[in-house]
């Protein structure tokens, strides 16, 4: 009889990968990341210490510069970010924007663009997709790109919530280029282009930044005639929204995996802080009305990341995850914010003090319920495209 204990198949994916991260982000701690709240900061040093270590081209294949792993490895790296305190949003697009370019972009454009955004050389971070009258009705967009000439296009419309447009080179455009009432499908007509905003702002570009409840370096982005080079488009004129589809659920992915690390840096806060804090002559963590709600939350976490775990190995796989992979967003991003707020009340009065970190990460995990995509936009998919219900809208 074999008494070697056999190896655990949920235990942590890519651990090598894991130390690493988890090494590097002890160099950007607490206070780091408070002062850039503070002052609406971006980490520059946080992101280029990611860059130079190859963790934000981890998707992208070898022959262009970058690791050719898999997404459970680039989410086994966001992960460990979150779960550390520290904060992804600034540069997690730079891994999942690039797919498009990938799958759908020309030989020519993938040997121009891939291995500058592998080496950080360029930034490909901002994703210009929704509008303020359309929000997540993609289909419903305004924003134009007209035909000029052979060799150019002319945008006009404007974009928000477009995220670090201000810290990126370059911009993946989704815009119209066939009037919705000429396409011949509703899902036709639009086209995705790969604008180069160093050469196009103040030239037709004006890029202003939203102030929002966490330090998220979001933006609004107006198109004023502005040119794109024709050579700029990816793929198929009239086939963009089917390309921008087709990255959705390596971002829900990975989104989720920043839940889930988010979750578990809240419950081991928690945790450590309900060990220490003493009243009444024994620590808060004794008593059943803290420890439920920090046992609870640690297990909605751990469900959740089975999730996540599915949809990423059925990623790989090349099977269609698009339920697994909105489902997963959707029970991690609940689940991290019921652990932020069992963590804001394990705390009490402490929960809200700055230099407990709470209150930031509080405010950053709740962005994603609504955000890339809200529970109900999620609980329609599920709906119509895996129960068979009646299309809501």
């Amino acid at each position: 009889m074999d008494t070697h204990a056999a190896e655990n198949p949920y235990a942590p994916t890519h651990p090598e990968i894991r130390d690493a991260v988890r090494a590097l982000c002890l160099k950007f701690d607490g206070a780091y990341w408070r002062k850039l709240d503070r002052e609406r900061g971006y980490p520059t040093e946080f992101v280029k210490a990611l860059t130079e270590a190859g963790w934000l081209s981890i998707l992208i294949p070898e022959e262009y510069g970058g690791a050719g792993l898999g997404i459970a490895a680039a989410s086994a790296v966001l992960e460990e970010i979150h779960k550390a305190g520290c904060n992804a949003a600034a540069c997690h697009a730079q891994m999942y924007i690039m797919g498009t370019v990938l799958r759908h972009g020309s030989k020519e454009q993938k040997e121009r663009y891939l291995p500058k955004i592998a080496s950080g050389e360029l930034r490909l971070q901002a994703f210009g997709v929704t509008e303020p009258t359309s929000g997540t009705d993609t289909l419903s967009l305004r924003t134009t790109a007209v035909k000029k000439n052979n060799s150019t296009y002319v945008v006009n419309g404007q974009k928000v919530w477009t995220s670090r447009a201000e810290h990126s080179d370059l911009m993946l455009l989704l815009a119209r280029t066939t009037p919705r009432e000429q396409a011949q499908k509703r899902t036709e007509g639009l086209s995705v282009f790969l604008v180069d905003m160093r050469a196009a702002l103040g030239k037709g570009l004006t890029i202003r930044p939203i102030r929002t409840m966490m330090n998220h370096n979001s933006t609004e982005v107006f198109f004023d005639d502005m040119e794109v080079p024709a050579e700029n488009l990816i793929g198929t004129e009239g086939q963009g929204f089917r390309y921008i589809l087709s990255g959705m659920n390596a971002e829900r992915v990975l989104i989720a995996s920043e839940c889930i690390g988010d979750g578990r840096w809240f419950i081991d806060k928690a945790v450590n802080y309900a060990k220490e804090r003493k009243l009444f002559g024994r620590p808060i963590g004794q008593n059943q009305g803290v420890q439920y709600p920090i046992a609870r939350a640690y297990t909605q976490i751990e469900a959740a990341d089975l999730m996540v775990r599915k949809a990423a190995a059925m990623f790989e796989a090349g099977i269609n995850a698009g339920a697994e992979a909105n489902m997963a967003k959707m029970l991690a991003s609940e689940a991290a914010w019921a652990a932020a707020e069992m963590c804001v009340q394990t705390h009490g009065g402490f929960g809200f003090a700055e230099e407990y970190d709470v209150e930031r990460k509080f405010r950053e995990a709740r962005l994603y319920t609504v955000a890339p995509i809200s529970t109900n936009m999620i609980l329609n998919f599920v709906a119509e495209h895996v129960l068979g219900l009646p299309r809501s809208y």
